[in-house]
């Protein structure tokens, strides 16, 4: 997984107890944490902290902790999912895969849509070899559709609602840059990071999972992180 230019401060692991007060749903097959800004899921190769370390704390009495049946970049915050046992991960990577969970990003961009709403639908290939995960608008790349909307505006920045028709690496980061108002704090994609406060303001904000197919969708909200409140606000954000 690509992560971004290591300019931000590293955020410590986290312990057992704060791993455990980030879970937003937990049920017999899966569990919806709260992932914070700044926190890599998977080891890197060069080691550091992860999130993954910190799982063994999230067994609430199964033989063995969840594993991942998705990811997040490392300076995206919000709704991740996790299997906590091997037959519901491959039942969760099945969903992914063929676009049955539904996704809702928070992002503050920098700049004006000119419309309220809209689709964005560009192919994306790797940028380089050099750059590993690194995208960039390919007509000859893979499918990429993003939808958006305008929930607020203020002080030359824009507060988007994203939804993630596929999932291509850095989709999002990508989308909104090509169109001229890139994610406020992308240090890839943007004018970089902001010194001294978590970088990328992009949080999934709500995700929508049909695990059960005799059961209602399991819906789950992961709270605005701090890090955006200040910007969100300024786009017309109440707090909620």
């Amino acid at each position: 997984m690509s992560e971004s230019l290591d300019q931000t401060i590293p955020v410590p692991e986290l312990t057992a107890e704060e791993i455990q007060s980030r879970v937003l749903h937990r049920d017999g097959l899966m569990l919806v944490i709260d992932k914070p800004a700044g926190l890599p899921v998977h080891r890197g190769p060069k080691g550091g902290a992860n999130l993954e370390t910190s799982f063994d704390a999230l067994r609430f009495g199964l033989p063995r902790p969840p594993v991942l049946a998705h990811r997040l970049d490392r300076d995206t915050s919000g709704c991740l999912v996790l299997g906590r046992h091997r037959k519901a991960t491959a039942s969760l990577g099945l969903l992914f895969k063929h676009g049955k969970i539904s996704k809702t990003y928070w992002a503050v961009v920098e700049g004006d849509p000119a419309q309220d709403e809209g689709i964005i639908d560009m192919p994306l290939g790797r940028l380089n070899a050099e750059r590993g995960w690194w995208q960039k608008p390919d007509p000859e790349g893979q499918t990429a559709i993003t939808n958006w909307k305008v929930l607020g505006r203020g002080g030359g920045l824009s507060w988007l609602a994203l939804e993630p028709v596929t999932g291509r690496t850095h989709q999002l980061r990508v989308h909104t840059s090509a169109s001229g108002w890139p994610i406020f704090g992308d240090n890839i994609y943007g004018s970089g990071p902001r010194f001294g406060e978590p970088t990328l303001h992009l949080h999934s904000r709500e995700i929508v999972i049909p695990i059960s197919r005799n059961k209602e969708p399991v819906r789950v909200v992961a709270p605005a992180p701090k890090h955006l409140h200040e910007r969100l606000r300024m786009c017309g954000w109440n707090g909620e």
